[in-house]
């Protein structure tokens, strides 16, 4: 198969683009290397995906329309549309890069799959952040979702919809998987686990949001590119042909408790400074991952007491601390 894949030099993207050169497909990777974070980190995973065989990389940005189109004419079985503008804090900031990217870029990605007449399946991110504010623990695909409380959740919930909308008008068959605070090596710097790295590994303070009272379905890296892997191969049997499931480790963890872990992989003392809820933020995330058992045959394998010490562990090797 040929899978055209979408933020390829990103964290996820990076991680499926490997399992998939691994088993022997072809991949057309997409990315245009935005400043949001370190590009330096973004080169150095391109860098080993270009050493693959199998491996062609394309430096665009999905949202634009004509060189996105162009690609009609490849011969692409699947698509993986996993860029995005990422990031709920950076939303109160910069709301219009959200729209751009994550809105349009979605409209852009499926029009380029009308056009692929031997396309077999679409998947794409969504995320934990459209369940909101909710209070019923664990969220379930079938809770309601239209009080998000953040714009990265509002445009989430937006590609949700408009990959419905699709499926229904042009039978295309997608699924749409939603993320649960993803960890791992090569994880993006803006996220907890490499912010909390960096600074206990600099002797600084690390930021704990809610005075500690936070709790989230922290993912290990593995389990999540087996989630995406599985949708890949398993496009919706229903009408319209769309399906959203839960990808989330199906354990809510207390921050501190994570906090406690990464102490002891990275043999370090965290310093705490302990801050109010931030805008836009949750106190709790726990994915119920029933339906994504019964029809991807999802199992994750990975607690925290496995998955942050191989963190840690490449952590240390690549920045070299």
């Amino acid at each position: 198969m040929t899978v055209l894949l979408t933020g390829v030099a990103g964290f996820i993207g990076y991680h499926v683009a490997e399992a998939l050169l691994a088993r022997g497909e072809t991949v057309i990777g997409i990315d245009n290397l935005n400043d949001y974070y370190d590009v330096r980190l973004k080169q150095a995973r391109l860098e080993r995906l270009k050493r693959r065989t199998g491996f062609r990389f394309l430096p665009l940005d999905f949202s634009e329309r004509e060189p996105m189109l162009a690609l009609a004419s490849e011969d692409i079985s699947h698509i993986v549309h996993l860029g995005a503008q990422a990031g709920v804090r950076y939303s109160l900031i910069n709301p219009y890069t959200y729209i751009t990217s994550n809105v349009m870029g979605h409209v852009v990605v499926l029009e380029l799959a009308r056009q692929l007449k031997g396309l077999k399946n679409v998947v794409y991110a969504s995320s934990s952040s459209v369940y909101g504010g909710n209070a019923k623990l664990p969220f379930a695909v079938g809770d309601a979702v239209e009080t998000p409380v953040s714009l990265y959740a509002a445009t989430k919930r937006s590609d949700e919809l408009i990959s419905h909308t699709y499926a229904h008008l042009y039978g295309i068959p997608q699924v749409g998987l939603r993320f649960f605070t993803v960890y791992g090596p090569w994880g993006r710097p803006d996220m907890a686990p490499m912010l909390f790295a960096k600074a206990m590994l600099s002797g600084e303070a690390i930021k704990v949001f809610n005075n500690g009272e936070m709790w989230r379905d922290f993912t290990y890296i593995d389990d999540i590119v087996a989630g995406v892997l599985a949708a890949m191969n398993t496009p919706p049997q229903q009408t319209p042909p769309h399906k959203v499931y839960n990808l989330g480790n199906h354990k809510s963890e207390k921050l501190t408790d994570f906090i406690a872990a990464l102490e002891a992989a990275l043999g370090v003392k965290a310093q705490k400074q302990f801050e109010p809820m931030q805008p836009g933020d949750v106190v709790s995330t726990y994915a119920d991952i029933g339906e994504t058992q019964r029809d991807l045959g999802y199992e994750p394998a990975t607690p925290i007491s496995a998955g942050v010490p191989q963190f840690a562990a490449w952590y240390r090797e690549f920045y070299r601390v």
